[in-house]
């Protein structure tokens, strides 16, 4: 490196940062320095890939900053709605700054993976579903397990193939015209009682009453798929997220440690 290059370099430590401090904007009484724009402005670059020209996102900044300065003028800082968003960034922001860096280090395993799904494995099921409403009176329920209880005998009884008496009976109108089958699922999009009973059962079991939020199920397992042919993208999302609830946790378990804290028991037993 030459002493003419090393003497330029030196010379732009100083030159840069006020170049960077230069007002390309100004609104109000509000100054829109050259390096806030290059920040946001790479921002942007780097999230999107149709980003505008640095003309037009000025025109952005400057909107933003009118409105924010509007919206001060008439005294929205203490309007509810936005002192509730404003405490939620102040969680996000806990969060990031006491455990990002944590759970950004996590790295799954394969074998964790294969730990996670001899635990959670993936499996096809057809069902049917004798439905009862969200809300629903205990009379209505015990109405929709009366039935239930008088579909699973038939099904039991009866010598017929069970996607057949799927469309005889079945309230799941999705599912329905293909005999029950909601193909192969795992414990991140089946309800736990439903998807705990298909874990216990062997292939074309039939089992009932399951009963979810949604009503009561007579269920059949059709299929488990082995490790080698489950979806792996889903697997190590779920054991990502376990880590990262393991990190969650013990955070929090430390953290209320510093705060009093009371719970009402009996009123939040009146929450249905």
């Amino acid at each position: 490196m030459s002493i003419k290059w090393i003497f330029l370099s030196f010379i732009s430590l100083f030159i840069l940062p006020s170049a960077l401090a230069q007002t390309i904007a100004t609104v109000g009484e509000k100054k829109i320095t050259l390096q806030y724009f290059q920040e946001k402005y790479s921002e942007v670059k780097n999230q999107t890939v149709n980003y505008p020209s640095p003309q037009v996102f000025l025109e952005d900044v400057i909107r933003f900053e009118v409105g924010v300065q509007e919206a001060e003028k008439k005294g929205l800082r203490d309007d509810k709605i936005v002192k509730e968003r404003f405490r939620q960034e102040l969680y996000r922001a806990l969060i990031e700054n006491a455990i990002g860096k944590k759970v950004e280090a996590i790295k799954v395993t394969e074998k964790e993976m294969k730990r996670f799904y001899s635990k959670n494995p993936e499996l096809r099921s057809s069902h049917i579903l004798i439905e009862f409403k969200k809300g629903a009176s205990t009379a209505e329920k015990a109405a929709a397990k009366k039935r239930a209880l008088e579909i699973y005998k038939e099904v039991r009884g009866s010598k017929r193939p069970f996607n057949e008496l799927v469309k005889l009976y079945s309230d799941d109108t999705l599912s329905k015209q293909n005999g029950g089958d909601i193909g192969y699922q795992s414990g991140v999009t089946l309800v736990p009682n439903y998807y705990n009973a298909l874990k216990s059962m062997k292939v074309n079991q039939v089992r009932g009453l399951i009963e979810t939020r949604y009503g009561y199920h007579i269920v059949k397992l059709t299929g488990k798929r082995s490790y080698t042919q489950a979806n792996k993208r889903q697997i190590r999302a779920a054991v990502f997220d376990e880590e990262r609830t393991k990190i969650f946790n013990a955070y929090f378990k430390a953290l209320k440690n510093k705060y009093k804290i009371t719970v009402n028991k009996d009123v939040i037993k009146q929450v249905k």
